[in-house]
């Protein structure tokens, strides 16, 4: 069967020339893409290709700096822990080293006023002695001066008795002392 003879409707061409003609210019036009238009094609698909592939390798670049910067504030952030952990504990013993020295000072201070209490108690007792044999002399030499019925007024022997009476009296109870503690 012959194309020419077949029935194309408004397709069959009226000169058989005209198939040839067809078939030129779709080789040409074919070459003409070939050589023009597939070039500037894998041109563009290069382009795209290395845009692409080296806005990867730029995102893998920016990947990689993030982790390392990422790892580099990781270990500044533990270094910063180490670093408070270590002032914490320097604040803690020179708090305890602190405490320490005001419980002393306070300690000395306490004794301090300790030994200037008792010393100032001995000076008001050694007073409070002092008066009372004082009155106790005084009153003795009226006693005696009545009982006697004489005036003693010899202030140096009527001082020299009062202070052997008081003297004696003083003796008796640390000899009263020392025998409760050979009972025991």
């Amino acid at each position: 069967m012959n194309i020419l003879e077949m029935d194309l409707g408004p397709l069959a061409p009226e000169h058989p020339i005209e198939i040839i003609v067809g078939i030129i210019l779709v080789l040409l036009l074919t070459w003409l893409i070939a050589k023009a238009v597939v070039p500037r094609f894998e041109e563009l698909y290069e382009e795209r290709t290395e845009t692409i592939q080296g806005g990867i390798e730029r995102a893998e670049k920016a990947q990689a700096e993030a982790k390392a910067a990422l790892e580099k504030y990781q270990a500044q952030l533990a270094n910063a822990r180490d670093e408070a952990a270590q002032i914490r504990d320097d604040a803690k013993s020179q708090g305890a080293q602190i405490i320490a020295e005001m419980r002393a000072n306070a300690q000395a201070e306490a004794d301090r006023i300790t030994e200037r209490a008792n010393a100032q108690i001995q000076a008001e007792r050694d007073q409070a002695v002092r008066e009372v044999r004082a009155e106790i002399g005084g009153l003795a030499t009226t006693l005696a001066s009545r009982i006697v019925g004489e005036s003693l007024q010899d202030d140096q022997r009527v001082q020299a008795t009062v202070d052997r009476f008081l003297s004696s009296l003083a003796e008796e109870p640390s000899a009263s002392d020392s025998r409760t503690v050979n009972r025991a």
